[in-house]
Protein backbone atom coordinates (compact mmCIF):
# COMPACT_ATOMS: atom_id res chain seq x y z
CA UNK A 1 0.00 0.00 0.00
CA UNK A 2 1.09 3.36 -1.10
CA UNK A 3 2.05 5.53 1.55
CA UNK A 4 0.90 9.23 0.52
CA UNK A 5 1.86 11.22 3.69
CA UNK A 6 2.98 10.86 7.22
CA UNK A 7 -0.07 13.31 8.94
CA UNK A 8 -1.89 12.22 11.23
CA UNK A 9 0.04 10.31 13.60
CA UNK A 10 -2.76 8.72 14.99
CA UNK A 11 -5.67 6.11 14.12
CA UNK A 12 -8.61 6.36 14.17
CA UNK A 13 -10.89 5.86 17.44
CA UNK A 14 -7.76 6.29 19.15
CA UNK A 15 -6.57 2.38 18.04
CA UNK A 16 -2.72 2.44 18.18
CA UNK A 17 -1.90 -0.82 17.63
CA UNK A 18 -3.55 -1.97 14.88
CA UNK A 19 -1.73 -3.99 12.31
CA UNK A 20 -2.64 -3.46 8.64
CA UNK A 21 -2.46 -7.21 7.57
CA UNK A 22 -4.80 -8.67 9.85
CA UNK A 23 -7.54 -5.43 9.38
CA UNK A 24 -11.02 -6.17 8.39
CA UNK A 25 -11.05 -2.06 7.70
CA UNK A 26 -8.50 0.11 6.12
CA UNK A 27 -9.44 3.94 6.81
CA UNK A 28 -8.51 6.44 3.83
CA UNK A 29 -8.38 10.22 4.84
CA UNK A 30 -8.78 12.44 2.23
CA UNK A 31 -8.66 16.19 2.64
CA UNK A 32 -10.01 17.04 -0.58
CA UNK A 33 -12.70 19.90 -1.31
CA UNK A 34 -11.55 21.29 -4.76
CA UNK A 35 -15.45 21.88 -6.13
CA UNK A 36 -17.34 22.93 -3.47
CA UNK A 37 -19.84 25.65 -4.10
CA UNK A 38 -20.94 27.49 -0.93
CA UNK A 39 -19.25 26.41 2.73
CA UNK A 40 -15.90 25.76 2.35
CA UNK A 41 -13.58 23.94 4.68
CA UNK A 42 -14.43 20.09 3.91
CA UNK A 43 -10.99 19.36 3.88
CA UNK A 44 -10.72 19.85 7.71
CA UNK A 45 -13.21 17.24 8.08
CA UNK A 46 -10.87 13.77 8.33
CA UNK A 47 -8.73 15.64 11.04
CA UNK A 48 -12.13 16.83 13.24
CA UNK A 49 -13.49 13.04 12.73
CA UNK A 50 -10.12 11.76 13.85
CA UNK A 51 -9.73 14.05 16.84
CA UNK A 52 -13.47 13.18 18.09
CA UNK A 53 -12.96 9.82 17.78
CA UNK A 54 -10.18 9.40 20.40
CA UNK A 55 -13.07 10.29 22.89
CA UNK A 56 -15.85 7.84 22.11
CA UNK A 57 -16.75 4.89 24.25
CA UNK A 58 -15.71 2.20 21.89
CA UNK A 59 -18.55 -0.14 23.85
CA UNK A 60 -21.47 0.73 21.43
CA UNK A 61 -25.01 0.90 23.35
CA UNK A 62 -26.36 0.44 20.08
CA UNK A 63 -24.90 -2.98 19.47
CA UNK A 64 -23.99 -3.62 22.90
CA UNK A 65 -20.69 -4.58 22.41
CA UNK A 66 -17.31 -3.59 22.14
CA UNK A 67 -16.18 -4.29 18.60
CA UNK A 68 -12.79 -2.42 18.25
CA UNK A 69 -10.81 -5.25 17.99
CA UNK A 70 -12.55 -6.36 14.79
CA UNK A 71 -9.17 -4.55 12.91
CA UNK A 72 -9.59 -0.95 11.83
CA UNK A 73 -6.26 -0.04 10.14
CA UNK A 74 -5.94 4.10 9.80
CA UNK A 75 -3.63 4.71 6.28
CA UNK A 76 -1.44 8.17 6.63
CA UNK A 77 -3.74 10.73 4.97
CA UNK A 78 -4.44 11.17 0.95
CA UNK A 79 -2.29 13.78 -1.07
CA UNK A 80 -5.24 15.71 -2.57
CA UNK A 81 -5.00 17.16 -6.25
CA UNK A 82 -6.25 20.55 -6.38
CA UNK A 83 -6.00 21.18 -10.00
CA UNK A 84 -8.29 18.56 -11.97
CA UNK A 85 -11.12 16.90 -9.99
CA UNK A 86 -10.67 14.04 -12.25
CA UNK A 87 -7.12 13.61 -11.72
CA UNK A 88 -8.15 13.16 -7.85
CA UNK A 89 -11.06 10.96 -9.00
CA UNK A 90 -8.59 8.63 -10.41
CA UNK A 91 -6.73 8.83 -7.96
CA UNK A 92 -8.78 8.23 -5.02
CA UNK A 93 -9.85 5.09 -7.45
CA UNK A 94 -6.09 4.06 -7.62
CA UNK A 95 -5.95 4.02 -3.80
CA UNK A 96 -8.99 2.75 -2.93
CA UNK A 97 -7.99 -0.46 -5.38
CA UNK A 98 -4.88 -0.99 -3.35
CA UNK A 99 -7.00 -1.71 -0.56
CA UNK A 100 -9.64 -3.49 -2.05
CA UNK A 101 -7.20 -6.03 -3.82
CA UNK A 102 -5.51 -6.71 -0.14
CA UNK A 103 -8.82 -7.57 0.88
CA UNK A 104 -9.77 -5.22 3.10
CA UNK A 105 -13.23 -3.05 3.31
CA UNK A 106 -11.84 0.52 2.34
CA UNK A 107 -13.90 3.46 4.41
CA UNK A 108 -13.52 6.51 2.98
CA UNK A 109 -12.82 9.70 4.71
CA UNK A 110 -13.60 12.97 3.69
CA UNK A 111 -13.22 15.55 2.01
CA UNK A 112 -16.01 16.29 -0.40
CA UNK A 113 -18.52 14.11 -1.72
CA UNK A 114 -16.51 13.07 -5.32
CA UNK A 115 -14.58 10.84 -3.48
CA UNK A 116 -17.13 8.27 -3.68
CA UNK A 117 -16.99 8.49 -7.80
CA UNK A 118 -13.39 7.32 -7.18
CA UNK A 119 -14.05 4.73 -4.49
CA UNK A 120 -17.07 3.40 -6.65
CA UNK A 121 -15.04 3.01 -9.85
CA UNK A 122 -12.25 1.33 -8.22
CA UNK A 123 -15.14 -1.79 -7.54
CA UNK A 124 -16.70 -1.22 -10.80
CA UNK A 125 -13.05 -1.67 -13.11
CA UNK A 126 -12.52 -5.25 -10.40
CA UNK A 127 -16.01 -6.43 -12.07
CA UNK A 128 -17.60 -6.38 -8.74
CA UNK A 129 -21.88 -6.97 -9.30
CA UNK A 130 -22.71 -4.22 -6.23
CA UNK A 131 -25.42 -1.78 -5.42
CA UNK A 132 -24.93 2.01 -4.10
CA UNK A 133 -26.94 3.08 -1.30
CA UNK A 134 -26.46 6.76 -0.96
CA UNK A 135 -27.79 8.89 1.76
CA UNK A 136 -27.75 12.96 1.04
CA UNK A 137 -30.11 15.66 0.86
CA UNK A 138 -29.16 16.60 -2.74
CA UNK A 139 -29.75 14.33 -5.58
CA UNK A 140 -26.18 15.15 -6.79
CA UNK A 141 -27.80 14.34 -10.21
CA UNK A 142 -25.89 16.93 -12.88
CA UNK A 143 -24.37 15.99 -15.44
CA UNK A 144 -21.84 18.95 -15.23
CA UNK A 145 -21.26 22.12 -12.33
CA UNK A 146 -18.99 25.17 -11.94
CA UNK A 147 -17.30 23.52 -15.39
CA UNK A 148 -16.80 19.89 -14.28
CA UNK A 149 -18.37 16.76 -14.17
CA UNK A 150 -16.24 15.80 -11.20
CA UNK A 151 -17.88 17.89 -9.14
CA UNK A 152 -19.71 17.17 -5.50
CA UNK A 153 -23.00 18.00 -7.57
CA UNK A 154 -22.26 15.04 -10.50
CA UNK A 155 -21.93 12.59 -7.68
CA UNK A 156 -24.46 10.43 -8.34
CA UNK A 157 -24.23 11.32 -12.53
CA UNK A 158 -21.13 9.47 -12.65
CA UNK A 159 -21.94 6.71 -10.34
CA UNK A 160 -24.71 5.67 -12.41
CA UNK A 161 -22.66 5.35 -15.29
CA UNK A 162 -20.81 3.04 -13.74
CA UNK A 163 -23.05 1.05 -11.22
CA UNK A 164 -26.60 0.93 -12.53
CA UNK A 165 -28.03 -0.44 -9.31
CA UNK A 166 -28.68 2.34 -6.54
CA UNK A 167 -30.96 4.32 -4.69
CA UNK A 168 -30.76 7.18 -3.05
CA UNK A 169 -32.47 8.34 0.69
CA UNK A 170 -32.78 11.48 2.19
CA UNK A 171 -33.21 13.53 -0.56
CA UNK A 172 -35.07 17.01 0.00
CA UNK A 173 -33.03 19.36 -2.53
CA UNK A 174 -33.16 18.48 -6.24
CA UNK A 175 -32.62 20.06 -10.07
CA UNK A 176 -35.86 20.60 -12.36
CA UNK A 177 -34.64 18.29 -14.75
CA UNK A 178 -33.68 14.99 -11.99
CA UNK A 179 -37.39 16.25 -10.61
CA UNK A 180 -39.14 15.27 -13.54
CA UNK A 181 -38.06 12.19 -14.42
CA UNK A 182 -40.03 10.68 -11.76
CA UNK A 183 -36.96 8.32 -11.06
CA UNK A 184 -38.06 5.54 -8.47
CA UNK A 185 -33.92 5.27 -7.24
CA UNK A 186 -34.54 8.58 -5.11
CA UNK A 187 -36.34 8.02 -1.21
CA UNK A 188 -37.61 12.05 -0.63
CA UNK A 189 -37.07 13.28 2.89
CA UNK A 190 -40.72 14.43 2.69
CA UNK A 191 -42.45 10.67 1.80
CA UNK A 192 -39.97 9.02 4.60
CA UNK A 193 -41.47 10.78 7.01
CA UNK A 194 -44.80 8.94 6.65
CA UNK A 195 -42.60 5.75 6.84
CA UNK A 196 -41.09 4.24 9.98
CA UNK A 197 -37.43 3.16 10.13
CA UNK A 198 -38.46 -0.28 8.84
CA UNK A 199 -39.95 0.00 5.78
CA UNK A 200 -37.27 2.38 4.86
CA UNK A 201 -34.86 -0.45 5.63
CA UNK A 202 -37.71 -2.55 3.34
CA UNK A 203 -37.29 -0.39 0.79
CA UNK A 204 -33.53 0.16 0.71
CA UNK A 205 -33.10 -3.61 1.00
CA UNK A 206 -35.76 -4.56 -1.48
CA UNK A 207 -33.67 -2.21 -4.13
CA UNK A 208 -30.56 -3.17 -3.99
CA UNK A 209 -28.48 -5.74 -4.27
CA UNK A 210 -26.57 -8.41 -1.47
CA UNK A 211 -23.36 -6.77 -2.52
CA UNK A 212 -23.72 -3.11 -1.06
CA UNK A 213 -21.44 -0.18 -1.23
CA UNK A 214 -22.75 2.83 0.90
CA UNK A 215 -21.78 6.92 0.70
CA UNK A 216 -22.88 9.21 3.32
CA UNK A 217 -22.56 13.01 2.71
CA UNK A 218 -23.66 14.58 6.26
CA UNK A 219 -25.78 17.13 4.85
CA UNK A 220 -28.28 14.40 4.78
CA UNK A 221 -29.58 14.82 8.33
CA UNK A 222 -31.10 17.86 9.92
CA UNK A 223 -28.61 20.84 10.41
CA UNK A 224 -30.38 21.38 14.25
CA UNK A 225 -28.11 18.29 14.55
CA UNK A 226 -25.64 18.58 11.95
CA UNK A 227 -24.90 21.88 11.21
CA UNK A 228 -21.29 21.42 9.86
CA UNK A 229 -21.77 21.16 6.50
CA UNK A 230 -21.63 22.79 3.08
CA UNK A 231 -24.54 22.99 1.81
CA UNK A 232 -27.28 22.38 4.61
CA UNK A 233 -30.85 21.75 3.86
CA UNK A 234 -33.68 21.86 6.61
CA UNK A 235 -35.81 19.16 7.38
CA UNK A 236 -33.40 16.40 7.27
CA UNK A 237 -32.59 12.61 9.05
CA UNK A 238 -31.64 12.21 12.96
CA UNK A 239 -28.81 10.01 14.32
CA UNK A 240 -31.39 7.16 16.05
CA UNK A 241 -33.46 7.40 12.39
CA UNK A 242 -30.60 6.50 10.50
CA UNK A 243 -28.92 4.03 13.22
CA UNK A 244 -32.24 2.25 12.86
CA UNK A 245 -32.48 1.95 9.09
CA UNK A 246 -28.72 1.04 8.96
CA UNK A 247 -29.22 -1.42 11.72
CA UNK A 248 -31.79 -3.06 9.75
CA UNK A 249 -30.19 -2.79 6.07
CA UNK A 250 -26.72 -4.18 6.83
CA UNK A 251 -27.13 -7.73 8.76
CA UNK A 252 -28.80 -8.56 5.40
CA UNK A 253 -26.14 -7.19 2.88
CA UNK A 254 -22.50 -7.67 2.47
CA UNK A 255 -21.00 -4.06 2.97
CA UNK A 256 -17.96 -3.72 0.50
CA UNK A 257 -16.96 -0.54 1.14
CA UNK A 258 -18.34 3.23 3.01
CA UNK A 259 -17.47 6.38 2.49
CA UNK A 260 -18.33 9.78 5.15
CA UNK A 261 -18.16 12.79 3.21
CA UNK A 262 -18.64 17.09 3.14
CA UNK A 263 -17.85 17.28 7.04
CA UNK A 264 -17.16 20.98 7.43
CA UNK A 265 -16.04 21.55 11.05
CA UNK A 266 -17.32 24.70 12.28
CA UNK A 267 -14.52 26.27 15.07
CA UNK A 268 -14.89 25.54 18.63
CA UNK A 269 -18.42 23.74 17.73
CA UNK A 270 -17.12 20.36 18.30
CA UNK A 271 -20.46 18.38 19.25
CA UNK A 272 -21.34 17.54 15.10
CA UNK A 273 -17.71 15.81 15.15
CA UNK A 274 -18.44 13.62 18.09
CA UNK A 275 -21.71 13.12 16.09
CA UNK A 276 -19.88 11.84 13.06
CA UNK A 277 -17.20 9.84 14.87
CA UNK A 278 -20.12 7.96 16.53
CA UNK A 279 -21.86 7.74 13.57
CA UNK A 280 -19.13 6.35 11.54
CA UNK A 281 -18.03 3.55 14.51
CA UNK A 282 -21.61 2.39 14.82
CA UNK A 283 -21.95 2.13 10.55
CA UNK A 284 -18.90 -0.27 11.04
CA UNK A 285 -20.52 -2.14 13.59
CA UNK A 286 -23.52 -3.02 11.80
CA UNK A 287 -21.06 -3.68 8.51
CA UNK A 288 -19.21 -6.33 10.63
CA UNK A 289 -20.00 -10.12 9.37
Amino acid sequence: MEILNKTPPYNLFGLEAQNYENAKFAVLLIPYDSTVSYRTGAREGPHAIINASRNIELYSELLSRDFSDVGIFTLDEMMPNFDSPKKMVERVAKETGLVIDDRKVPILLGGEHTIAVGAVKAFADRGLDFSVLHFDAHSDSRDEFMGTKYSHACVMKRIGEMCSSHISVGVRSIDAKTASSNSNDILFMKDMHGMTAKQIAARISKSTKKNLYVTVDFDVFDPAEMPSVGTPEPDGMHFHDFMEVVGSVFPGKTIIGMDFTELCPIPSVTAPDYFAAKLIYNSIGYAIK
